[in-house]
Parts: structure tokens; C-alpha cells; sequence
């Protein structure tokens, strides 16, 4: 049990973006571009980097709720370890839709959205801050008495599942769809066309998007990054920005309660004394351009 998936799936990890890069090189398609792929990746890097200390903080609350105020203890049989996978995606979905309806929540995952390329360098794009606003939405699965040891490892299976649906070479799966998440449903969600925001915020079962009301079938081909692009490569940057932003916001703003409501409110929001709700615009793609300095 001390095998981490996500671990020992990161050869693999760069085997496929690899061979994706070779397609695509071959098919001329034009999805990669080593930029912005080496931002992805950098911005993986830094999670990994900086995350190791706030992932044993988070594990370690998840253990002492386990220990001390747990109602159950669940045995480890293979059903009760599906019925947590399933629970664990449950409860993964709040957690990313949250991220993506509250604003401070939001800072932590901005940094996964950046990116104007969708391929396979994406899905290591990850915010290192994101576990800290996340992780309290699994504690009921400690109370539940959901065993620490096995929850890591079906977390971190859940989160090797989503690498494969960072791609745009896979089309659409037919009856597959209607349960799991695919490359079609993710490529809506990290769209930034209007219709395609917040939509999608399926780990790997899409049936939780379907339930709730957040589900969007993919239509027309997304436009992706975040409706403010950024404009460098810099993954200190990356993380960084999206707080000055905010912090700006609430500088701006009158009032102490609208200076706390920006932190609570979804990404966007004024007081109708500043504006109000900022929404996102449509996408001119006649005119549209990507982000597109080259490095040395």
C-alpha cells in the first residue's frame, strides 16, 4: 500500500505525450505547441514540488478525523472498495465544481485551466495551492470510516483516470459516455466558450454532472484557457496572477462586506455599485488569437 499510482504512472505519463507529440507532428494538426506544453509541464513540476509538504497536512487531517471521530470502520472487501470509488468521485465532483463556483476556491485551480492547447501536457498542469481549499470535502469519508491507506490509493487512481481525457485525437465513445467521463465531456469543460463554462466537472463518472444539472454535451469545437489569458509561460506567475487579480477586485470595491463576498462569490462577481457579474464573452474566433511567444 505504499505504491503511489500516480507515481508510478508518471513514465508513462510523458511516453503518451510523447507519442502524441509524434502524431501530431506527423498529422500536422498542430494541437502541440512545445511552449505552452512546457508551461503545462513546468506548472506540474512546481505542484509537485511545492505540494509535498500540504499533501501530508491534508492526508494527515483525513487520518485524525479517522482515528478519533469515525461513526463506522468499513472493512476493505473489493465491494465496499468500489463503493468507494465511487463515493470518492462523489465527493471529487463537489470539490471541482466548488472550485470553479467559489473564487477563493478558484485561485487554487486556475492554474489547470490556463493553458489555450488541449493535449496530453494539460493534464499535468495542476494548481499547487488547489488541495488546501479541496480536501475538506472528503473528511466524510473519514467519518464514514473509509480506510486513510486505501483512500489514497483510490484517490490517486481517480486522478490517474483523468490523464487520458486530456486529449482531442479520441472523438466521441458512444454508450461509454453516457456514464464515464471521456476526452469529449473534459473538452467542454475546459472550454471557455460561455456555454461550455463550469460544465462537466465529472472525475470519472460523468452520471454526477447528469444528476446535478452541470452536464453539457459537446458541440461545437471548445475554445480553451481562461477567459483572461495569461500571457507567459512562468509558472510562479501562474499561480500568483490570479490572486493579484482578486486582491485588486477587492481594493476596488466599497464596502467590507463586498471585499469578503469577492472571496465567497463565483469567479466574476462585483457589487452591483462596481459593475456587477462580470460574464464571460463569446469567443470571436475570426479574430481570436493564442498566446504564442516563443522560448529559446
Amino acid at each position: 500500500m505504499n505504491i503511489n499510482p500516480v507515481i508510478l504512472s508518471i513514465p508513462i505519463y510523458f511516453g503518451l505525450i510523447l507519442i502524441e507529440w509524434i502524431y501530431d507532428l506527423i498529422s500536422k494538426k498542430g494541437i502541440y505547441r512545445l511552449n505552452d506544453a512546457f508551461g503545462n509541464i513546468s506548472n506540474g513540476i512546481f505542484e509537485q514540488i511545492t505540494g509535498v509538504f500540504l499533501k501530508v497536512f491534508t492526508i494527515g487531517v483525513y487520518v485524525f478525523f479517522y482515528d478519533h471521530f469515525r461513526f463506522f470502520t468499513v472493512p476493505t472487501t473489493w465491494p465496499y472498495l468500489i463503493l468507494m470509488w465511487v463515493l470518492v468521485d462523489f465527493f471529487y465532483y463537489w470539490a471541482h465544481r466548488k472550485s470553479h463556483e467559489i473564487n477563493l476556491f478558484w485561485m487554487g485551480h486556475v492554474v489547470h485551466h490556463q493553458s489555450e492547447d488541449y493535449n496530453f501536457s494539460v493534464a499535468l498542469r495542476q494548481g499547487a495551492l488547489q488541495k488546501v481549499f479541496t480536501f475538506v470535502f472528503f473528511l466524510p469519508m473519514a467519518l464514514m470510516g473509509f480506510d486513510p491507506y486505501w483512500f489514497v490509493f483510490i484517490g490517486a487512481l481517480n486522478t490517474v483516470y483523468q490523464f487520458w481525457i486530456h486529449t482531442e485525437q479520441i472523438k466521441k465513445m458512444g454508450w461509454f459516455e453516457l456514464i464515464f467521463n471521456t476526452p469529449s465531456h473534459h473538452r467542454v469543460h475546459h472550454g471557455r466558450n460561455p456555454k461550455y463554462i463550469d460544465k462537466n466537472h465529472a472525475g470519472s463518472l460523468i452520471i454526477w454532472d447528469r444528476m446535478f444539472g452541470t452536464f453539457q454535451i459537446e458541440e461545437e469545437t471548445p475554445v480553451y484557457g481562461v477567459t483572461q489569458p495569461v500571457r507567459h509561460w512562468d509558472p510562479v506567475s501562474s499561480h500568483i496572477q490570479p490572486f493579484i487579480d482578486m486582491f485588486k477586485d477587492m481594493g476596488h470595491v466599497k464596502g467590507f462586506g463586498n471585499k469578503l463576498a469577492i472571496l465567497w462569490k463565483p469567479p466574476g462577481w462585483l457589487p452591483k455599485s462596481s459593475g456587477g457579474m462580470r460574464f464571460p464573452p463569446e469567443v470571436n474566433k475570426t479574430n481570436y488569437v493564442k498566446f504564442d511567444v516563443k522560448i529559446a
